[in-house]
């Protein structure tokens, strides 16, 4: 099992030295110059000031803010096998923006920024092991890195919990997501997960961005089938609510 825990205070700090010998003092987002933060060197504090947070109320489940009383569609057709979920901010705006650049553009080391935004979420309050969504091998290899492993290590980076990057598998090509029906996302993602043996743990899933929960809902189905003792998410974003 592949279990991976945070480096070194001294290792880190040499790191993100490096980092910035090599690049300019400026935010990635706006451009304007940026202090020498070891702790967030490339989104600066206005921008990250404009990431909207989810209002309250949320629903208790999936963290869809409510109005009062009323149920929540999101999460009422979810299975058992997926606990609390929470998201730390809306995906719009500069937050699009920085997750397209995340994911798409190489820039994996805004997971730093992200993490910072989203470390107090409820569901990492406990002990637990991070567990990143997996890409496929062909999204892998074309964008050179899983996004969602390096923000679960930034959050291990500050918060001192493990990430295990090998008990959750992608077993299957599940394709775009993007323009699919709530109902259509479950029925692409269904199976596309297998896991390894991970009894008694108290996983917490790791992805960049929540639509519908269906990634998340597959993925927690195969983690408690391997014995997972709960499980439970967190993201950076969410879209808007999608009806249907």
């Amino acid at each position: 099992m592949l279990r991976w825990t945070p480096p070194s205070a001294e290792l880190r700090g040499a790191l993100h030295a490096a980092e910035r010998w090599l690049l300019p003092a400026a935010c990635l987002l706006c451009d304007r110059a940026v202090d020498h933060d070891p702790a967030d060197p490339l989104v600066c504090a206005l921008c990250r000031r404009r990431w909207r947070s989810l209002s309250e109320p949320q629903c208790p489940r999936c963290g869809q803010p409510t109005a009062g009383d009323a149920g929540c569609r999101i999460c009422a057709g979810w299975p058992d096998a997926l606990g609390m979920v929470r998201s730390a901010v809306w995906l719009d705006g500069g937050t699009r923006e920085a997750v397209h650049r995340f994911k798409y553009d190489g820039w994996w080391r805004l997971s730093d920024s992200m993490a910072l935004t989203m470390q107090r979420l409820a569901p990492l309050e406990d002990a637990g092991l991070l567990v990143p969504i997996p890409l496929s091998g062909r999204r892998r290899r074309t964008r050179g890195y899983n996004q969602s492993e390096h923000l679960a290590k930034a959050l291990a980076r500050l918060t001192g919990l493990a990430v295990d990057a090998g008990c959750l598998q992608r077993v299957r090509e599940s394709g775009s997501q993007t323009a699919l029906s709530p109902q259509a996302r479950r029925a692409n993602v269904a199976g596309a997960f297998a896991a390894s043996p991970a009894a008694g743990d108290r996983l917490i899933l790791v992805d960049d961005v929540f639509t519908t929960g269906a990634t998340l809902v597959a993925a927690s189905e195969a983690l408690k089938s391997a014995g997972a003792r709960a499980v439970v998410a967190v993201t950076f974003a969410r879209a808007r609510r999608l009806l249907g």
